[in-house]
Formats: C-alpha cells, structure tokens, sequence
C-alpha cells in the first residue's frame, strides 16, 4: 500500500475533522494547540504537502522557500492577513480559507457588541460585581439608543450586509455604509442601506462598526483624526482585524471622552491587548470570539479540511485565494 501523504493541522481542533483527514493523510495535528513559533512552524512542515493552519501562523515566501514539498495551506478563518498570497503564488502553493459558513454567526455577534457598547453592559456589570450598587438612580448607566439611531458600516461584503439587515430589519435603523465598491442597487435595498463617503459616514454614524479585511494600505484606517470626526455620542466596534484600528489612539479618545464607548473583538498584536485598553471603564473587551459558535467554529475546521482533500486529491479547492495557479506545474 502506497504511504499516504502527509500534512500539518497547526492547532487543535475537532477530533472528528482530523479523522476524516486521516482518511486521506498521514496527519500530524498539533493537540498540545501551544502557538508555533516561526521556526518550529517550519521544522512541522517539513516533508508535509498540505496545512491547516489558523491566524497564529504567517504563511510567507520564507515558509514557502523552507517547504519544497508544501503545496497548499488551509486557513481556517474567512481573514487571511496571515498568508502573504502573491508569494505564496510565486512559489506555486495554493491557499485557501473558510467564507460563507461564519457569516450569520459573526454578524450575530456583531450586533451583539453594538448592544453592549451602546447600553454599557460591562461597565455596568463591572459596577454590580464590585458592590457598588446600592441604589437605583433615573440616569444610572443611561446609554446611547439603538433602535432608530443611525447604524454605519465601514466594509460592505457578507457580514456587513448581514449586519445591515439586522439593524434594518430588526432595530429600525437608518443604514449607511462606505466600502471601496458600491453595491448594486438591489442589494442596497434588500439591506436598506444607503451609500456614503467615508467622512459622511463618520460623523454621521450614531454606531459605526468596522467589518473590511485588514491590508497594508487599511492599517491604522480609524486613527486620531478619524475617531475626532466622530460624534461625542457615538460608538464604535471593530470586529473586522487588529490594526484597522488604531488602539492606542482609540485607548486615549475614550478616556477622554472624544466618543462615548467603543466594542472590540480584535486587537494590534493580538492576543497581547493594549494596555491603555485595559485601564478605561467605557470600553467592552472579547477575546476574538465572533464566530465562536460550535456548529459555526466546527463547519469553519470542515471546510478547511475539504479543501485540503479536494484540492490534494483532486486538484479542485472549494474556496481558493489564488485560483490562478491551479493546473500549473507541481512544485
């Protein structure tokens, strides 16, 4: 019998997914989930000619040239900023990640955070947990409303229009959005949501809510002056990956008040989180969750696996970043 070929799942995940990957591989899962480092990430793949990798692991031209035998990375996550694709290109390695199947999900726990960030839900708790509450008072933890309030969304794909039918739909809220492509005109009204620039969508936004993929060129994308645009009343939630924001100017606007509160699920460098962050009351902190929903986190884990038995097997990925390479030659 001929030996099955062999690949790399970098972090812990579902037992039934690693089997139905040993099926077809020899798999070398790492159940210990401890971080790779860069080095040890390398000395794992060796001789491996696929990975499942998460946003732990930086894919670059550097893992690539180290890897002769890698021919395809699995993210599981919709994000890629961990995998440098035009070099994975160049060096002839497929990759792929897990759109579609967090969408709802991760919209769902968007518009979570907008209620927290906006009713001052752990600023609240924290009060309670402390024993601080001793009487009821008519403004005690007043928030910002929600229904009917202006909802803005900076980054207009999937989750972003899932988010914009929600506050439409369900909270009654005016939608505007800004995104590098306008949608057409029967998407926009299915989201009842309206197309502005992004300076409009600053200072208009009562809650404005970040859901773009992270690039070079979107890094720091809400600064300092971007943040003072905004209104003295509103909120701000990032969701979308750390570095669109700028956390320590965000860090420093919310204790001084520049806006009323901010929600974030991401972080610059995560999972270390800025320590300004840590310090002001009117800030609400998760710890990169928002797809975290067993059935969603599971078809996330299968779906980087079968592109991994498809494309290894039969050269034919479900959803690949860089489509163009396959059917050229094998590395």
């Amino acid at each position: 019998m001929a030996q099955k070929p062999s690949i790399l799942v970098s972090r812990k995940i579902f037992p039934d997914v690693v089997d139905h990957l040993r099926e077809h591989f020899d798999v070398d899962s790492n159940d210990s989930d401890g971080v790779l480092t860069p080095a040890e990430l390398i000395a794992r793949l060796q001789g491996k000619v696929g990975a499942l990798t998460t946003g732990s692991e930086r894919i670059d031209a550097a893992v690539a040239a180290a890897c002769p035998q890698l021919r395809m990375v699995a993210n599981i996550a919709v994000g890629f900023n961990n995998f440098d694709v035009p070099a994975l290109s160049a060096a002839g390695v497929l990759a792929t990640n897990t759109p579609d199947v967090l969408t709802e999900t991760t919209a769902d726990f968007g518009f979570a955070l907008i209620m927290a960030t906006a009713r001052r839900l752990t600023e609240s708790e924290h009060f309670l947990r402390a024993g601080q509450w001793n009487r009821w008072a008519l403004d005690m933890f007043a928030g910002a409303e929600v229904h009917g309030s202006t909802l803005g969304i900076l980054g207009m794909g999937r989750i972003g229009q899932a988010i914009a039918r929600r506050g439409a739909h369900g909270f009654g809220m005016k939608v505007i959005y800004h995104n590098r492509t306008r949608l057409d005109a029967a998407l926009e009204a299915e989201c009842k949501a309206s197309y502005v620039d992004k300076t409009t969508l600053l200072k208009t936004a009562d809650h404005l809510i970040l859901v773009l993929p992270y690039s070079s060129e979107n890094h720091h994308t809400i600064g300092a002056a971007e943040i003072a645009q905004m209104k003295p009343t509103a909120t701000l939630v990032n969701i979308a990956r750390g570095g669109i924001v700028d956390d320590a100017a965000l860090a420093l606007a919310l204790r001084n008040r520049v806006i009323a509160a901010a929600g974030l699920d991401v972080f610059e460098g995560e999972p270390k989180v800025h320590p300004d962050l840590l310090t002001v009351p009117n800030v609400v902190l998760t710890p990169h969750i928002a797809s975290a929903t067993l059935k969603t986190r599971h078809a996330m884990a299968k779906l980087a696996a079968d592109n991994v038995i498809a494309y290894l097997t039969q050269g034919q990925p479900l959803t690949p970043l860089n489509a163009e390479i396959i059917g050229k030659a094998a590395r």
